[in-house]
């Protein structure tokens, strides 16, 4: 693992979760939903008022984390950078988003909370947040470890999905 990598999608990975941690206003007001991530996360680890600050902190390092991680994962996708952070985001998004019953059930502050489960719009408004963050990674990324000798080389992968024998076997 290549630090200097791995901080780069980390950089990556903040500057994305940062993006939609701005855009959430209008995106609540887009789908009629009122959740908020940094909410969720600054409540979580504050009582009372002056949760927003944590939250933001909180949320830009969970950036960090999935864009450190998605750096080492990254050769291994087929596609263009886009379209690889675009899959990994929304696969963590299907993942996860069955997990919102523990924190509408858990969350210290959960009355507080809009209910999302059986909620269409806030499954979508989740799937574009995490869409737009994968977007944004993806790209990003891409570019900060595109100079950088110490890259592992794309996996080939051939239309049918098995991959390149040429480049395999070193004849292109």
């Amino acid at each position: 693992m290549d630090a200097r990598r791995t901080f780069n999608g980390a950089i990556a990975g903040s500057v994305a979760a940062a993006v939609w941690a701005a855009q959430q206003q209008a995106d609540k007001r887009a789908f009629g939903v009122d959740y908020d991530d940094v909410e969720v996360l600054g409540k979580a680890v504050v009582k009372g008022d002056g949760w927003q600050l944590p939250g933001i902190g909180i949320h830009v390092a969970n950036g960090a984390a999935f864009g450190a991680a998605y750096t080492q994962l990254r050769p291994f996708l087929p596609g263009p950078p886009a379209v690889k952070g675009l899959a990994v985001a929304t696969a963590e998004h299907l993942a996860t988003w069955p997990l919102q019953a523990l924190v509408e059930r858990y969350h210290p502050r959960a009355g507080e909370l809009p209910k999302l489960r059986g909620r269409r719009n806030a499954f979508l408004q989740g799937l574009w947040r995490h869409a737009l963050f994968g977007l944004i990674m993806g790209e990003l990324e891409h570019r900060l470890n595109a100079e950088d000798p110490d890259e592992p080389p794309e996996i080939p992968v051939s239309s049918n999905g098995h991959g390149n024998i040429e480049l395999a076997v070193g004849a292109a």
